[in-house]
């Protein structure tokens, strides 16, 4: 029986990587520059600057796996876009400063999270009520296995 559960569980894990896969993908289509006026690199900034207000670009860098300059880069195109502002210099490490959404940064990534809501909502709304239950149903699983 154990090995019954390894192997549903491994075909499992391939199904749901592949639906993961896809899912993604168009998901990111919805959020290309043409789509949204940002590239996918500075709404994914927007996002972790709103969950971590007060972080700097080296945090930022780290968190997104990428160097710093790179980070600096994408951040000054926020600043100068208004969507994002610097705090004042760190009074012990003077070269961070800290970074906040501004009121046009909380109003873009507002927007873009309706859009991505509607989105998403638009295509649960084809499937049957089964499918709908089905769905619901897993959003616990899920969340379990994401948080494991």
């Amino acid at each position: 029986m154990p090995s019954q559960n390894l192997e549903r569980s491994q075909q499992v894990s391939e199904q749901l990587r592949s639906a993961f896969k896809l899912l993604i993908r168009e998901m990111r289509r919805d959020s290309e520059p043409s789509a949204t006026g940002l590239p996918l690199m500075q709404t994914m900034l927007l996002v972790s600057v709103a969950e971590h207000p007060g972080i700097g670009v080296a945090e930022l860098a780290r968190m997104q796996q990428v160097r710093t300059p790179t980070m600096s880069a994408q951040v000054k195109a926020l600043v100068d876009a208004g969507l994002v502002a610097r705090g004042a210099p760190d009074p012990i490490d003077r070269r961070r400063s800290s970074l906040a959404l501004t009121a046009a940064g909380n109003q873009r990534l507002r927007e873009l999270h309706a859009r991505r809501m509607d989105w998403l909502a638009q295509r649960i709304a084809r499937l049957t009520p089964a499918q709908i239950d089905a769905l619901e149903a897993a959003i616990e699983p899920l969340t379990l296995i994401a948080r494991a």
